[in-house]
């Protein structure tokens, strides 16, 4: 699949915002303890990645209520769904000048009836965009930080109507941030999240 800019200007995938707020002086933090470890960008960029996947619990496998989209607050909170993990690695790959995007899938639901839209991100590195996913691994779920073939958490099937959309967001599609800022809780989301962009 080719992956497909909705903006040719590149720093507008550097940019913060009140979603990707990388200037945040938590996400500054974590972002320079972090790049402490790191030998070059790449070593960052897995760091960051592993990072959100491993040390911010999926809510929906962990069971907190909370919904959480702004970068800083998943940090501080250490809690999100997908779209809110999406964001805080966002801003943490920005912090440290590595291209991000926002990118979506459109799966079967959790609980089987119908679809919901997925949340994940693509670096760019050498010239070329990488997806990842850091929802969190969990049983049947492995995705790993990859620049050589991708390693996502999911593969979407298209005889269940499932879709990779190629479209890379310098900014979260409105669709669902309004659906993130409108949950009270994150039974409430669950119903709410969109079926399609």
């Amino acid at each position: 699949m080719e992956l497909i800019q909705n903006t040719p200007d590149l720093s507008a995938y550097l940019a913060a915002d009140e979603v990707i707020d990388h200037h945040h002086p938590l996400v500054r933090e974590t972002a320079v303890a972090l790049a402490k470890g790191a030998a070059d960008s790449y070593a960052y960029a897995q760091a960051a990645y592993e990072f959100v996947r491993d040390t911010i619990p999926h809510s929906a496998d962990s069971g907190d209520p909370r919904v959480t989209w702004r970068a800083s607050t998943v940090l501080e909170q250490r809690t999100g769904i997908c779209h809110a993990k999406a964001h805080a690695l966002t801003a943490l790959l920005r912090a440290e000048d590595i291209p991000t995007a926002l990118c979506y899938q459109r799966l079967t639901h959790d609980d089987g009836d119908g679809h919901v839209v997925h949340g994940l991100i693509a670096v760019r590195f050498n010239g070329a965009w990488h997806r990842q996913d850091p929802r969190g691994n969990k049983a049947g779920v492995d995705a790993r930080f990859s620049l050589d073939g991708e390693r996502l958490a999911w593969i979407p099937d298209v005889k269940s109507n499932e879709v990779d959309y190629p479209v890379l967001y310098a900014e979260p599609h409105p669709v669902v941030l309004g659906a993130l800022k409108a949950a009270p809780d994150r039974p409430y989301l669950w119903k709410t999240l969109p079926t399609a962009l």
